[in-house]
């Protein structure tokens, strides 16, 4: 049983190591919202379908609360500080445009 936690422990914490912390990432000034998403986002955020990101709680669906979001990132997500500007919006619009809000 003893084995079986600190299994269960040190499994998790390689998770949240793996989502957590800063990114260094700087997309490339021409960049869609898309690739960005793809390069930044999906490794921890699958997309659901080809025409759906993720599902959003209404606290975060809004252009304004996915962008202080993902630069600030939160306890298990890692802030994107590099995403700024013109490639912020781009990322916000793509993920306010294909995803769906838990009501």
């Amino acid at each position: 049983m003893k084995k079986l936690t600190l299994v269960a422990a040190v499994s998790t914490l390689f998770i949240l190591v793996g989502c957590g912390g800063g990114r260094d990432y700087s997309p490339p000034a021409d960049a869609s919202g898309e690739q960005i998403f793809t390069t930044a986002c999906s490794e921890c955020h699958k997309p659901l379908s080809a025409d759906k990101a993720m599902i959003l709680s209404a606290s975060v669906a809004s252009k304004e609360a996915i962008v202080k979001k993902f630069q600030s990132g939160s306890m298990r997500m890692p802030a994107f500080k590099n995403i700024q500007g013109d490639a912020a919006d781009r990322l916000a619009d793509y993920v306010l445009k294909n995803s769906e809000v838990k009501k």
